[in-house]
């Protein structure tokens, strides 16, 4: 076992070292450089066709019952995107790194924005269609498709099946459990059992059923912890400026930490605001336009519009929350991380609803989580056996009986090898954006000329 344990610290030193965060922001760069930094000079474009389509009817001819409509493929995306990465992971990333690690955060948002575009618009310019009309899309279809490299796909479609039962699956059910004991008392064995019951009802709908709840759960748990951040934000208005200037002054400090290196705080709030910003919005890692190429939606770029925004609801919005909280709290030199120094922060104004807010915030933040990353399990599975019905049905077998153990904790080694799976399916997936960037360049521009 202890070998296991150091081959996977020096692969996950690897996957989610410099090298690879460069390989990750840099996309991103690539794409903004490229676009004249469309997610900025076409704001109207991108926002028009995401929120200002939030309240319109599907059009007529658009409403094929073996799909979703674009906004569910984007709740479904953004159920296993905003989890506990938005509580926990900022809290982590600020002790770790510093105030600082904040606006790294937002840097790598900003460029990761046109990632997730560019996966987005990859994913439905290749996805394909079986007999039923079902859609089937992401990084391994495109990947075969677009770069003519099936072996590929293949390792994609492999790291992406393991990854679902680690980071989509029993660290949530993991975060919720040990969450709800603690605030209510909720014995784990309890907790995982309801929770794998729940979501076996809502996983053997397949798709359909679970687009129908995610697009009403991420709505609610998106205003839900909205409201309750800015209620705090608000009582501690007085302490915003002093949060913003220990971000900005922490991110660009020459101070040497211990006599060490000159400029080590710069460094190590880069790296864990990056890490910790990707593994929030997941833009470069393949996962989120699995859920939008299921989408009814015809135009790639207009579904790609919707990772834009995807990205700006789980970075600038929710994490900016959880850092403002943190940060005006003042508690996070006190030893704790995680979810006890979000309890801590928002029970510093709430008082002892601080701890109740939270753990439903969680609940829902990992319960969709959950819902969300089972289907990229059930697709990378279904691209490897050729959508096998049996072997889908024991995939949700295997999948919902994990609830259960991930509900009971001790998953250090779990954690540790989903974080490094969950960064190994970025490799393929980012070899394939860039080499695939004529086309989405292609389709962009053929998009402007047609809507000027």
């Amino acid at each position: 076992m202890d070998f296991i344990l150091n081959a996977n610290d020096w692969l996950n030193g690897i996957v989610w070292g410099p090298y690879m965060l460069v390989l990750l922001v840099g996309t991103g760069i690539f794409y903004t450089i490229w676009s004249k930094a469309y997610q900025v000079t076409r704001i109207g474009v991108w926002w028009k066709g995401t929120f200002g389509q939030l309240f319109k009817k599907t059009p007529k001819g658009d409403k094929s019952e073996a799909n979703i409509t674009p906004f569910q493929a984007v709740t479904t995306a953004m159920a296993s995107t905003v989890g506990t990465g938005n509580v926990v992971g900022v809290a982590t990333a600020i002790v770790l790194g510093g105030p600082g690690a904040v606006l790294w955060m937002w840097v790598s948002a900003f460029f990761g924005m046109m990632t997730k575009y560019a996966e987005v618009v990859l994913a439905v310019k290749y996805r394909e269609v079986d007999e039923n009309g079902t859609h089937h899309g992401g990084p391994m279809y495109y990947i075969e498709k677009g770069l003519k490299q099936k072996w590929l796909a293949v390792i994609f479609a492999i790291f992406g099946t393991l990854a679902t039962f680690g980071i989509g699956n029993m660290t949530q059910v993991n975060a919720i459990g040990q969450s709800l004991e603690t605030t209510f008392g909720i014995n784990t064995w309890i907790t995982g059992i309801v929770i794998a019951l729940i979501c076996a009802l809502v996983i053997i709908g397949g798709i359909k059923r679970i687009a129908t709840v995610t697009e009403k759960l991420v709505p609610f748990m998106a205003v839900f912890y909205f409201i309750g951040g800015i209620i705090i934000i608000a009582i501690n208005i007085g302490k915003i400026p002093a949060a913003f200037s220990a971000i900005f002054s922490n991110a660009f400090s020459f101070q040497s930490v211990g006599g060490g290196l000159l400029g080590y705080t710069i460094m190590r709030a880069m790296r864990y605001g990056v890490a910790r910003g990707v593994f929030s919005n997941e833009a470069g890692l393949g996962s989120a336009p699995i859920a939008h190429a299921a989408s009814r939606e015809q135009d790639p770029v207009k579904q790609g519009l919707w990772g834009i925004f995807e990205v700006f609801v789980d970075t600038f919005i929710i994490c900016t929350i959880s850092a403002l909280v943190i940060l005006t709290a003042g508690l996070f030199e006190g030893g704790n991380r995680g979810a006890a120094l979000v309890i801590e922060s928002f029970s510093a104004t709430f008082g002892t609803f601080g701890g109740a807010f939270v753990s439903i915030a969680i609940l829902c933040f990992a319960g969709s989580t959950i819902l969300g990353w089972s289907y990229y399990g059930m697709q990378c599975l279904g691209y490897l056996t050729k959508n096998n019905k049996a072997i889908d049905m024991a995939y949700k077998v295997v999948f919902t009986i994990l609830i259960v153990v991930g509900a009971r904790g001790g998953l250090e080694f779990v954690w540790d090898v989903a974080d490094t799976l969950n960064g190994l399916m970025a490799i393929p997936n980012l070899i394939a954006l860039l080499l695939l960037s004529k086309v989405v360049m292609s389709l962009t521009k053929e998009y402007l000329q047609r809507n000027k």
